[in-house]
């Protein structure tokens, strides 16, 4: 089993009607040398500029990038080759980028190697201090800077639960 961290950028608020812009993929481990990145074309004509800005591409070089189900595929051959097995899936804002993941490899791929299910960082932190409104609190954490490129906030938030383990979360590598 692999905790895998990701972070999803897109250019609207749900899938299918907006599309994923890029994402990235982080293998909890010290070294977070195993990592993923991913762009896909868009799945729409659809989309929220401000939305899109977020992720520093525009609408000319989100047309230029792979096809989803290329990357979906590719994506999941990495979690096969870095998972131990089950992959299970972790992300700052598990309701976001869950949704995009789970759609995307549903649609291209037939089914989600992550199953049906994720952790939201916040959550186990909480959990951890045993305080429900410690769930942000956790980001102070995260050494590499949120940039919004996917695979540096995935590490930021690989770090950060690398650090809550330090301080007694029980989780395997």
């Amino acid at each position: 089993m692999a905790l895998i961290v990701v972070d999803v950028e897109a250019d609207g608020p749900i899938p299918h009607k907006y599309s994923m812009v890029c994402f990235g993929a982080v293998v909890v481990e010290p070294s977070l040398a195993k990592t993923f990145y991913g762009q896909t074309r868009p799945v729409s004509d659809e989309y929220v500029e401000q939305a899109l800005a977020v992720s520093g591409f525009s609408r000319a070089e989100h047309l230029m990038f792979d096809e989803p189900g290329e990357v979906m595929r590719r994506f999941e051959q990495w979690l096969r080759e870095n998972a131990n097995g089950a992959a299970v899936f972790i992300s700052d804002n598990l309701a976001f980028d869950w949704q995009w993941i789970n759609y995307y490899f549903h649609y291209f791929t037939g089914g989600n190697p992550f199953g049906f299910s994720g952790r939201r960082i916040g959550d186990l932190y909480a959990g951890l201090e045993k305080d429900y409104f410690a769930a942000s609190k956790w980001k102070k954490f995260r050494r590499t800077r949120h940039t919004h490129d996917p695979v540096d906030d995935a590490k930021g938030n690989a770090e950060a639960l690398l650090k809550i383990r330090e301080m007694g979360l029980k989780f395997p590598f």
